[in-house]
């Protein structure tokens, strides 16, 4: 598992906090917490400080979660924006679509519990923009573009200990810049 940020001891903005809120309701939703392991981890989200506070509230969910970490996940929308960010649980195959809009991908701080993550990309118009950790490897040999080429630059010192990010799909009109995050 891919820890949040380097710096665990760095304070948490407000998304982080709603991010880990969302995946507590998803886990209560899912019928993996009862009420009150629900009320408990909610307590510790809600007053954590730090992004070691969070990353332990959140590694406290029933191991049955991680059942589901390795299935596919789709997020899809007709129009508007798709943007996940903070401390967010990346699924081993992630497949986002929208005809139009943006979409923004921070696996910066996300839970990453796979060596290989794999996003597919079904695009109409709009750009899309995805961070990745700092130590990842991206591949977008799979990936096609209809109107303008995706940008990304190679990182020069990449550790072979991070996860690889697969992209794939297809874009029509926009593009795709993908960089490595700074920390």
């Amino acid at each position: 598992m891919t820890p949040l940020p380097e710096d665990l001891s760095a304070r948490i903005s407000e998304d982080d906090r709603d991010a880990a809120v969302q995946r507590l309701q998803e886990a209560y939703a899912e019928e993996h917490l009862s009420h009150e392991e629900m009320d408990e981890l909610l307590n510790q989200v809600l007053t954590a400080k730090t992004h070691s506070e969070l990353v332990a509230a959140l590694a406290s969910l029933p191991e049955l979660l991680e059942e589901g970490a390795g299935t596919t996940s789709t997020i899809a929308v007709q129009g508007g924006r798709i943007k996940r960010r903070g401390a967010w649980r990346v699924p081993r195959v992630l497949k986002v679509a929208s005809a139009y809009g943006r979409v923004h991908l921070d696996l910066s701080r996300a839970v990453i519990e796979h060596p290989v993550i794999d996003i597919e990309l079904q695009l109409g118009t709009g750009r899309a923009k995805i961070t990745v950790p700092r130590d990842a490897t991206v591949d977008v040999e799979e990936l096609h573009t209809g109107w303008k080429d995706t940008r990304y630059k190679v990182q020069r010192r990449s550790r072979p200990d991070g996860p690889t990010i697969r992209i794939s799909g297809t874009m029509g009109f926009g593009r795709l810049k993908i960089r490595h995050a700074r920390r």
